[in-house]
C-alpha cells in the first residue's frame, strides 16, 4: 500500500500549497485528481471482488475433487487395490496442496479489499474536505467582489498600479498556474513511476 500512502501524503502536503498559490484553480485540480483516485479504487475493487469469486469457485471444485478421490481411495483400500489406493491418496494429496495454495491466495485478496475500501473511504473524505474549502473559498470570492474595497475602488486603483502592470499580472498568473500544473502532474508522473518498480 505504499502508493497509496505516498499519494495520501503528497496530497496533504500539496494541498496547503494550492491553497496559497491559486486557490480556486488548483483546488479545481485537486478534486478531480480526488475523484479519479476514488474510481481507480473503486475499480480496483471491482477486479480484487471478481478475483475472490474466481478462487472461491477454483476451491469449491477443487474441495469436490478431493472427496471423489478420498472416496476411491476408501473403495481401493476396502477391495485391497493398494496399487490404486497409493495413486488416489497420491492425486489427493496434490489437490490438498493445490487448495492449500488457493486459500492463501483468497485470504491474500480478501486483505486487498480491505485495504482498498478504506484506501477508498480516506480519499473520499479528503475529497469531501477539498469540496467543503472549494466552496468556502468561492462564497468568500463572492462575497469579496460585493464589498468594494479601496484596492479594488476606482479612485486608488489608478495610484497604485498601471492598466499595463494588472494585464501583465493576470498574464503571469495564467502561466504560473500552468508551471505548477506541470510540476505537479510531473511528480505525479514520477510517483506512478517509483511505485510500477
Amino acid at each position: 500500500m505504499g502508493l497509496f500512502e505516498d499519494f495520501s501524503r503528497f496530497l496533504e502536503t500539496r494541498l496547503e500549497e494550492f491553497i496559497k498559490d491559486n486557490p480556486h484553480l488548483e483546488l479545481q485540480a485537486l478534486e478531480e485528481q480526488l475523484r479519479e483516485q476514488e474510481e481507480d479504487t473503486l475499480r480496483l475493487i471491482a477486479e480484487l471482488n471478481q478475483e475472490e469469486k474466481k478462487l472461491e469457485t477454483e476451491i469449491l471444485n477443487i474441495a469436490q475433487d478431493i472427496q471423489k478421490w478420498h472416496t476411491w481411495v476408501q473403495k481401493a483400500q476396502a477391495a485391497n487395490r493398494l496399487d490404486l489406493a497409493a495413486q488416489a491418496q497420491e492425486r489427493e494429496a496434490t489437490l490438498l496442496r493445490q487448495g492449500n495454495q488457493r486459500w492463501g491466495q483468497m485470504q491474500g485478496v480478501k486483505e486487498r479489499i480491505q485495504k482498498s475500501k478504506e484506501l477508498y473511504y480516506q480519499v473520499q473524505q479528503r475529497h469531501q474536505e477539498v469540496k467543503a474549502k472549494a466552496a468556502e473559498l468561492e462564497a468568500n470570492r463572492a462575497k469579496a467582489k460585493s464589498q468594494p474595497t479601496p484596492q479594488n475602488s476606482w479612485e486608488t486603483q489608478g495610484w497604485n498600479q498601471s492598466q499595463f502592470y494588472s494585464s501583465s499580472d493576470s498574464f503571469n498568473d495564467s502561466l504560473e498556474a500552468k508551471f505548477r500544473q506541470w510540476e505537479m502532474d510531473d511528480e505525479l508522473n514520477q510517483l506512478k513511476r517509483n511505485m510500477g518498480r
